[in-house]
């Protein structure tokens, strides 16, 4: 049983304060509250161990009992910063703070029950959402019409609490807010969701709301990763129909709030873990051995798994003079036939990315990707994260990318290449950073993929959103028996040992390990990897290039990119020859599959960013035929004499050629005057 609150508490705070050394005999507190004037600051930081230490009675009594001794710790910080700064600790008396931080416990919000209401604890989650900054009343002034005397009223909680009678006339009725006199404080609203690895498979993520008050506000966005240490109250539901309700739920007031893992690569590593990491990274098949490593349980889609290896680590973000950003991640978008293991690669990913997420496109809508403002009950307008953000610095799997609304869809534009997510709604106007990679898996839209129709026929995603990916790849189920057998020979293995087939080179805990690291480094430029990507751009770009059409700086920045995610994935400081040869290696082998002219059969990067030259050559030879039949006089067109022409130059079918006069009316380069009969705009 604790001991009850002492009247002395401040005076033994204070002590603690003002006495207290660190290691180097330093007195750490006193210190640090002689520096708050010169930051304008209104709150002292103090370590838990530090309280422990001091007197361990006094930080059990901290842990069940908060509210008051946080009170009286308020007051130890003024009475000690009185002494240095007299005239300052005047000015900032009703905002200064002693916030409480190093918990020895931490608490997932999963954990948080009936046995932890009224006490401080410490939680780590993630912000899903984030309110507007409001004044919020602190010390209520009530003035009374009758006698004119206020009454001042201290506030807790987000409603309004008004004294019961004038203080000097007893009179109930009379008493009216008086906005000047009344002491506000900064408020702000979050929302903590557990955090998505922490979450139990099968099992909707716990949340809890947390009021954040004076210098905490606004040191959190959605997406980022805290913890926050405060006192867990339960707060009254309400039901329309029946009123208070017996259930309450928890609610988080802030003490103190810490920034946490806000960069993948800031994992913490000991030497141990260096030392290993360095030396598989001198390994002599190091790549091939990571490569390998790579969801082990699926087997082959060798390439597939080295784009993951590259798309986790990706290439170091530029930031410019005039503030543009260059992004640095790696999109992928899977195309293939269903049971090909896309999902389980996805889901792998977003495992081993330092910071990953999972979700499905067919129950995603733009604002649960992107962001969304919503209005909570209290009447606040909160900025929701969605999973691109919650995502940052890592990596989302989306799922079912192809079953997506269009609307929603068109959402991932922005995101996928000036890396933000911009909303405007509610008078909210933001921007939050969504610097995230998308990897993305989607079936063919006839259910099996079609060999003899090009990848924007295949599948359903808009031209615009195809070029945001760097690598696309398609997945195809073909009946060959030596692969068959070998596949059938891996999943029966598998089911019969309950374990891998053949271990991986790298284990999963120390591959997650290595790519945390690999982001760390900034490799650079070599001279003869700029000179080999400039010569294959310029090669795709040449007008005299045969087999292929122009292709935009766009796709060079995607090479540059890949090639600097190989060399990070070697802990190289430098991006030499060799990645660049691989890295344009992988672009040639991706146009060599989805890059290929069913028509002519060549290599045509038109097909994957916009028509394939043989499409143009198509439709330039149909306009001319149109406007022969149209003749000088821009007469009438029959619909059945216009395909019928196109049928005669060989160069269509019949279902070619109808497809092209319906394509020709919905594009609005044609109109029909009477049925069956065109003319042209």
């Amino acid at each position: 049983m604790s001991k009850p609150i002492s009247r002395k508490m401040p005076e033994e705070l204070e002590t603690f304060l003002k006495s207290f050394r660190d290691k180097r005999k330093k007195f750490k507190y006193r210190d640090m509250i002689s520096q708050i004037p010169a930051h304008n600051g209104k709150s002292l930081t103090i370590d838990f161990n530090d309280i422990a230490q001091f007197d361990t009675e006094l930080a059990n009594q901290l842990l069940i009992e908060p509210e008051e001794i946080l009170k009286a710790l308020n007051q130890g910080v003024y009475e000690t910063l009185k002494v240095e700064n007299p005239t300052y600790a005047e000015k900032v008396r009703k905002d200064l703070r002693g916030r409480i931080r190093d918990l020895p416990d931490k608490l997932t919000l999963r954990n948080i029950t009936t046995d932890q209401l009224d006490r401080l604890i410490s939680v780590e989650g993630m912000v899903v959402r984030a309110s507007e900054l409001k004044p919020m009343a602190d010390l209520a002034a009530y003035r009374c019409s009758k006698c004119g005397h206020t009454t001042t009223e201290e506030q807790a909680g987000l409603f309004l609490k008004r004294p019961p009678s004038c203080e000097s006339c007893g009179d109930a009725r009379g008493l009216e807010l008086d906005e000047k006199e009344t002491e506000f404080i900064d408020f702000q609203l979050l929302r903590l969701q557990e955090l998505p690895e922490e979450l139990p498979p099968g099992q909707l993520p716990q949340y809890s709301d947390v009021d954040l008050t004076g210098d905490v506000v606004n040191t959190a966005r959605p997406g980022d990763r805290v913890v926050v240490t405060g006192i867990v109250k339960a707060e009254v539901e309400y039901s329309v129909a029946a009123g208070k309700l017996r259930v309450f739920r928890s609610r988080i007031h802030c003490n103190s709030l810490e920034s946490v893992g806000k960069d993948p690569e800031d994992l913490q590593l000991t030497k141990e873990d260096e030392k290993m990491i360095k030396a598989l990274s001198i390994h002599p098949s190091s790549y091939e051995r990571l490569i390998q490593s790579v969801a082990p349980a699926i087997h082959g889609f060798e390439t597939q798994k080295e784009a993951i290896l590259l798309q986790s680590v990706g290439s170091p973000r530029q930031n410019l003079p005039d503030g543009t950003t260059l992004r640095g991640d790696v999109n992928v978008l899977l195309v293939g036939d269903p049971g090909t293991a896309k999902s389980e690669i996805l889901k792998y990913a977003a495992r081993i990315a330092p910071r990953g997420l999972y979700t499905s496109g067919r129950g995603s809508t733009a604002a649960g990707l992107t962001a969304a403002v919503v209005r909570e009950k209290s009447g606040l307008m909160m900025l929701e994260a969605g999973a691109v953000v919650l995502a940052d610095l890592g990596v989302a799997s989306i799922d079912e990318f192809d079953k997506m609304r269009p609307e929603d869809r068109s959402a991932l534009h922005e995101c996928m290449e000036q890396q933000t997510v911009s909303i405007a709604k509610g008078g909210i106007v933001a921007t939050l950073n969504s610097r995230t990679s998308i990897l993305a898996a989607s079936n063919p839209v006839l259910g099996k993929y079609d060999p003899y129709r090009n990848i924007a026929d295949n599948v359903n995603l808009p031209i615009p959103l195809l070029t945001r990916f760097d690598l696309i790849y398609v997945i195809r189920d073909k009946s060959e028996r030596s692969h068959d057998e070998q596949l059938a020979k891996h999943v029966l293995e598998l089911h019969r040992k309950g374990e891998y087939v053949t271990a991986p080179p790298v284990d999963y805990d120390t591959l997650r390990k290595y790519l945390a690291y690999a982001k760390r480094i900034t490799p650079v430029l070599t001279k003869e990897a700029e000179g080999r990507l400039l010569d294959y751009y310029l090669q795709m770009r040449s007008s005299g290039a045969e087999d292929m059409i122009t292709v935009t700086p766009r796709q060079l920045e995607g090479l540059i990119r890949l090639a600097s995610a190989r060399a990070r994935l070697q802990l190289s400081e430098k991006v030499t020859e060799d990645d660049a040869i691989r890295a344009i290696s992988m672009v040639q082998r991706m146009l060599e599959t989805v890059g290929i002219d069913v028509k002519t059969g060549k290599v045509d990067p038109g097909v994957m960013f916009g028509r394939p030259l043989s499409e143009k050559n198509m439709l330039g030879t149909a306009l001319d035929i149109f406007r022969n039949l149209e003749g000088t006089g821009k007469r009438e067109v029959e619909g059945k004499v216009f395909v019928d022409e196109l049928v005669k130059t060989g160069e269509f079918a019949q279902d070619e050629a109808q497809r092209m006069l319906a394509q020709f009316s919905r594009a609005g380069a044609i109109y029909e005057v009477k049925p069956g009969f065109y003319k042209k705009l």
